[in-house]
């Protein structure tokens, strides 16, 4: 087994372990926490930086060094504290803490080929991140956020998002306005998904800028969306649900603007 000279072994006090206590939890603004082995092996394919690596030699996994060498600071911990840091019934000894990227509106540039994908009051951490991956999988320029309550940083979000959440630009909007009028100022064309809607996602043509909305789980979309006066699309439903998942009504309409755009 690998031990990497400059990790540190450290206690249930220690500062860092307060730190992952708390991203453990619910996530914070600009860091993630990172478990698992597959996880640190994406991890290292992106150029987020690792902030903290904490391993437990005991757990069994050989050739630390290579998360370690990434990481800015290194420690060891028991089983004792593992058991208490760990999100799993059954850890391998890899925790880190990593910082997302931070995404302002004014730096993007779009073409005709543009997709945006909108998510409004998105609750669930799972389902953000398979909304990141989905994104990711269409080549969408961003993902946009508004009403959000799930947050980003939440553990969950990377494993559902395979790790995309760390290069899939993601920006966040105080309110609906601002985000209707930022996806104008770049001629974007807006599709609300509603159920309800008469036309299908068929339609249109998605020959320009295009942007979908995607609302909550629960309460679908935001009415101050539809008060935007923005079109809306439908997914037909032709057995007994009403709806689909959002993160696959999310890949169903991304994949078809993006066939539309390609000429699949």
């Amino acid at each position: 087994m690998t031990v990497h000279p400059s990790a540190r072994p450290i206690s249930a006090q220690h500062p860092r372990v307060r730190d992952l206590l708390a991203l453990r939890k619910d996530g914070s603004p600009g860091r993630i926490m990172v478990e698992g082995t597959w996880e640190h092996d994406r991890l290292l394919t992106t150029t987020a930086a690792i902030e903290a690596f904490f391993w437990c030699p005991e757990a069994g996994i050989p050739d630390v060094d290579r998360y370690a060498a990434r990481a800015e600071e290194v420690y060891r911990i028991s089983e004792k504290l593992l058991a208490r840091l760990s999100r799993r019934s059954r850890s391998d000894g890899l925790i880190s803490i990593a910082r997302v990227p931070e995404w302002r509106p004014q730096a993007f540039r779009f073409s005709d080929r543009s997709l945006v994908l909108v998510a409004d009051g998105v609750e669930y951490a799972g389902n953000l991140g398979t909304l990141i991956r989905t994104a990711d999988a269409a080549d969408a320029d961003c993902l946009v956020l508004t009403s959000r309550r799930a947050r980003p940083t939440h553990p969950a979000v990377y494993s559902a998002s395979r790790g995309t959440v760390l290069s899939t630009p993601i920006v966040e909007f105080g309110d609906i306005p601002s985000a209707a009028a930022w996806l104008r100022s770049h001629r974007f064309r807006v599709h609300l998904a509603d159920p309800a809607a008469t036309g299908t996602y068929r339609v249109p043509r998605y020959d320009g800028p295009t942007a979908f909305v995607v609302g909550s789980e629960g309460s679908g979309l935001s009415r101050a969306w539809h008060d935007q006066g923005f079109d809306a699309v439908s997914i037909p439903m032709l057995g007994q649900a009403d709806s689909l998942n959002v993160a696959l009504s999310a890949g169903i309409l991304l994949f078809e603007a993006r066939a539309r755009k390609e000429g699949w």
